[in-house]
C-alpha cells in the first residue's frame, strides 16, 4: 500500500482513478496508519495525498495489531510489520464479508502474508 500512496502523491492517474471509482461507489478504503507513515514526508507539498487520505478510513497500528503483525512475520518468515498490518487489515475486512482490492507495490510479500492468514484479495500492482 505505501506504493499506492506514493503514486497518489505523484499524481498517478491510474491509481487516482481506481480510488475515485471506489469513493464514488461508497466503498470504504482502509489505509493502515503505518503505511501512511511510510509515505508522509512533507504535508506542505502533499496536498493531493492529504485530500485522498481524508476520504479514507485509517486503520490504527496499535499495540495488539503490532504484536499480531510481528507474530505473522514470524509465521511467514518475513520481516515487514507494516506489510503484515496490511495483510491483517485485509483478513479482518474479509471476515466482515467484504471483497478486498489491495493496491500495492509489494505483491510478493503480501501474497505470502495473506496465504499464511488464509485470506484473499484482488491484488493490483502499482
Amino acid at each position: 500500500m505505501p506504493g499506492a500512496l506514493i503514486q497518489v502523491d505523484r499524481g498517478n492517474q491510474e491509481v487516482l482513478s481506481t480510488l475515485k471509482v471506489a469513493f464514488d461507489k461508497g466503498e470504504v478504503v482502509d489505509v493502515p496508519t503505518g503505511v501512511i507513515g511510510q509515505a508522509w514526508r512533507n504535508p506542505d507539498r502533499q496536498a493531493l495525498l492529504s485530500r485522498t487520505l481524508k476520504r479514507c478510513k485509517e486503520v490504527d497500528l496499535d499495540g495488539p495489531t503490532a504484536r499480531a503483525g510481528g507474530q505473522l512475520c514470524g509465521r511467514a518468515a518475513t520481516s515487514d510489520v507494516i506489510d503484515a498490518s496490511v495483510a491483517l487489515a485485509v483478513a479482518y475486512a474479509q471476515r466482515l464479508g467484504d471483497e478486498v482490492t489491495l493496491l500495492t507495490s509489494d505483491s510478493g510479500e503480501l501474497r505470502i502474508l495473506l496465504s499464511v492468514l488464509d485470506a484473499r484479495a484482488r491484488i493490483v500492482e502499482v
